[in-house]
């Protein structure tokens, strides 16, 4: 390194030492020092030098000090190539830690850990100084056998080192096996962890164990104890009179379900009858509270699951099925008990009045979304099998229509991304992949749905007692200014100034519509966005537009919407005294952290599952071509989407007619020689190359 930069180095680091010195900016050390603004990038290097060798520190709010650095704190998140980040427990930006600089931290562990370097522009680099706690203790891997002892190759990539198993640890298992593994050591700098093996899920070419490998991988629970099986089938008897008893009874009520054609689980059935111009909808929820009583062993299993998980094979149910399916689910012809709401719906769509009660139903028919599509198409077979319910039928689409608009107006975001409908063969092997789309039926219930849960969510806000809300917070102004200068490249524009509103997301997601840009937008614009969550704080529903949102309406699946049924029904029993609020008011925070993360895992769980089957039906396929359209440009290649919604990589090494390049500002690559481009939204014919089961990836070349 030249002498100039270490004599600078020195006196900034003499500066910063002399005992008068006290914490500052980088703009006030200048001010300072005299150093003019063309040279405040120079001092800017001088300083992360400092910073990097441990000399001085940064802090939180960007000063500099002499001596040790400030000890932070966060959880450690492993890359499969080496290297690492920190999640500050206090907020902020990941840090970046280097291979050499993890200090044996293990995937998931919190960390103590301090900032080396914060250049400006980028992502700030940081060295773990200690492990405080480690998260997890299970890991999910393929057993090798290696004569007297053994080792567990993690699937999840970011589990950096095989687990060594001793000699008997292994329990039986084989090569070939898929086991979960307990770790009795996490390693260190030359030591691999080291565990015993807890559990055999089956051998890796037995029928769902690679579903089973995820879900387990997750700490996803997939059996009942059987305290709670047995609870189940107690509380699980028919409707009696008794139980009618108080409750408003709707059982001459005109009404359906309407499912997927394999729902088991059904929690919602709907009303609809005009009332002079105004409509009168019924949405009717399965009162799952009266079967699982607070603090009761089903109740503490339900807690602790959060909600269902829906996977490519199975249902993994939050509440045992002798309930889900039975007793709390809305089977047409049998008498059940609900919570009803009952909306009161201009022509306009406003809400002109409600009612909130216990009830007792009896569900007319059920009925699936493709059949009641089928008979908004006018399809003569459904209108003859249907005639009762027909009308019915058409006037929830008109007043489906209304409500859409009028949350259209609002500012309501839509984003319409087709999700994945996969065909499995009894051995759990893809048999096809397609995008399931949404037709009038789903849209039906989705709008009535949302009418109900606002309806709710308004009324107890202005009750003022504890609630459980459903929030979506307005995006980082930071994020949407990134947002803003990307799209500027194509030609759109969003007003950030201030806060930015759902109707400029609206607006823009309305204009990029039938673009080749538009599915790169879209999800360049839902990524910007902050995750939608449980709080007991009513903030507002972002992309909603919705200044009151709860779920309500599916207490089978989720917990929250089972934990206010518990509020609303001491409410109109008139037992929410100040004991029972004081209580609410002690147990919702933990119960919304619980059900938000509890979430998350269930979606990245069904996600990983998604991806799983992908990679597997595609290597099926292998040399086969289709057409796709580009769905992101990178400068290690491009993805390309197919229509059956499988998404591939044509990575730039494999792209051998030139030398491409990746020009940021156009997201495109540009063939150095024969001026070749390939940009997104652009339709290109590509060969399947390879698709990994283990990394869940699907490899495609350009035709």
């Amino acid at each position: 390194m030249d002498q100039t930069f270490e004599k600078r180095k020195k006196v900034i680091f003499d500066f910063i030492c002399d005992d008068l010195y006290v914490p500052m900016k980088i703009k006030e050390i200048a001010a300072v020092l005299q150093i003019p603004g063309e040279q405040r990038g120079e001092l800017k290097e001088v300083l992360d030098a400092l910073v990097e060798e441990g000399k001085i520190t940064l802090s939180k709010r960007g000063k500099y000090s002499k001596g040790h650095a400030e000890r932070l704190r966060g959880v450690f998140q492993a890359n499969m190539r080496g290297f690492g980040f920190v999640t500050p427990e206090d907020g902020g930006g990941d840090v970046f830690i280097a291979e050499e600089n993890l200090s044996g931290a293990f995937q998931g562990d919190e960390v103590e850990f301090v900032i080396t370097a914060a250049p400006h522009g980028r992502r700030r680099e940081g060295k773990v100084v200690r492990v405080i706690s480690h998260s997890v203790t299970r890991v999910v891997g393929l057993y090798e056998s290696c004569g007297n002892y053994g080792f567990v190759r993690p699937d999840n990539q970011r589990y950096l080192h095989d687990i060594y198993i001793p000699a008997g640890k292994e329990m039986g298992a084989m090569t070939g096996h898929k086991v979960a593994v307990e770790l009795t050591s996490y390693g260190g700098e030359h030591m691999k962890p080291e565990g015993k093996v807890a559990e055999i899920i089956g051998h890796v070419n037995d029928p769902g164990t690679d579903i089973l490998s995820i879900v387990m991988d997750m700490g996803i629970k997939t059996e009942f104890p059987e305290k709670v099986l047995e609870q189940a089938v107690r509380v699980g008897k028919p409707v009696s009179e008794a139980d009618c008893a108080g409750r408003k009874d709707l059982r001459a009520w005109q009404m359906v379900t309407i499912d997927g054609e394999d729902a088991k689980d059904l929690d919602d059935a709907v009303s609809l009858v005009k009332e002079g111009e105004n409509y009168r909808l019924g949405v009717h929820i399965a009162d799952v509270a009266n079967y699982v009583q607070e603090r009761s062993a089903l109740d503490r299993e339900a807690f602790e699951r959060g909600t269902s998980v829906y996977l490519a094979d199975r249902v993994i149910p939050m509440l045992p099925h002798v309930l889900s399916n039975g007793i709390c689910s809305l089977n047409a012809g049998e008498d059940r008990l609900a919570l009803s709401c009952i909306m009161t719906i201009s022509p306009s769509g406003e809400l002109l009045d409600h009612e909130i009660a216990e009830t007792v139903i009896c569900v007319d028919k059920r009925m699936s979304y493709n059949g009641v599509a089928k008979i908004l198409e006018g399809e003569e077979e459904a209108l003859r099998e249907n005639g009762e319910v027909v009308l019915m039928i058409r006037q929830m689409k008109e007043l489906s229509d209304i409500l859409r608009e009028r949350r259209g107006r609002r500012g309501s975001i839509d984003f319409d991304f087709p999700e994945t409908k996969i065909v499995l063969d009894e051995d759990g092997k893809p048999l096809e992949i397609r995008p399931y789309e949404r037709n009038a039926a789903t849209k039906i219930i989705e709008d009535f749905m949302l009418m109900a849960n606002e309806t709710v969510a308004e009324e107890y806000f202005w009750r003022d007692v504890p609630f459980l809300y459903r929030t979506h917070d307005t995006p980082d102004g930071e994020k949407m200014r990134q947002l803003s200068a990307f799209i500027n490249n194509f030609g759109y524009h969003i007003h950030v100034r201030n806060e930015v509103k759902p109707k400029e997301i609206q607006k823009l997601l309305g204009k990029a519509d039938g673009t080749p840009e538009e599915a790169l937008i879209s999800r360049l614009a839902l990524r910007s966005m902050k995750q939608a969550r449980y709080s007991t704080e009513n903030t507002g529903h972002f992309g909603l537009a919705a200044k009151y949102y709860t779920h309500f309406t599916s207490p089978i699946r989720r917990y929250p919407d089972l934990q206010i049924h518990r509020i609303i029904k001491d409410n109109l029993r008139g037992r929410l005294g100040k004991g029972r609020i004081s209580h609410y008011a002690e147990i919702l925070p933990q119960a919304a952290v619980q059900c938000s993360t509890k979430e998350r895992t269930a979606e990245e769980a069904e996600r990983e599952v998604v991806k799983l089957k992908k990679a597997e039906y595609m290597r099926g396929h292998i040399g086969e071509e289709y057409e796709g359209v580009i769905s992101g440009v990178t400068r290690w290649g491009i993805y390309v989407e197919l229509p059956n919604t499988v998404e591939g990589l044509v990575h730039v090494a494999d792209m051998r007619d030139d030398h491409y390049e990746f020009i940021e500002q156009d997201y495109e690559l540009a063939g150095v020689h024969t001026g070749r481009t390939y940009k997104l939204g652009q339709s290109v014919k590509v060969r399947v190359t390879g698709a990994d089961k283990v990394q869940r990836t699907v490899d495609f070349e350009i035709v």
